[in-house]
């Protein structure tokens, strides 16, 4: 098989579109880089800086937390259902 041939096999490029930009990272990308099961007080540490998206605009991901009374999260879905109970779900604004 030559490069071409394996150039060819590869998915397709997907273009992005020519919108505004979104301001924060997707909550799913917050979650990747944490390991399961996680305090509540490591998540903040490790990553209450960042900022995510929500419906309201985007929010450090510490101050979410506090509003969330969980002091461990056993999994990645305890943790995002805590996070999407405060922040809630919908469309995110654009610029």
């Amino acid at each position: 098989m030559s490069d071409e041939d394996s150039e060819a096999e590869t998915a397709p490029a997907v273009e992005l579109g020519e919108g505004p930009d979104v301001e924060g990272a997707p909550l799913s990308r917050v979650t990747a880089r944490l390991t399961w099961g996680i305090e509540h007080s490591t998540v903040v540490d490790r990553e209450g800086d960042t900022t995510v998206r929500t419906p309201d605009g985007p929010q450090e991901l510490a101050a979410v937390l506090d509003d969330v009374d969980q002091t461990y999260f056993p999994d990645r879905q305890a943790f995002e259902d805590a996070v999407r109970a405060v922040i809630g779900t919908g469309a995110v604004p654009t610029e």
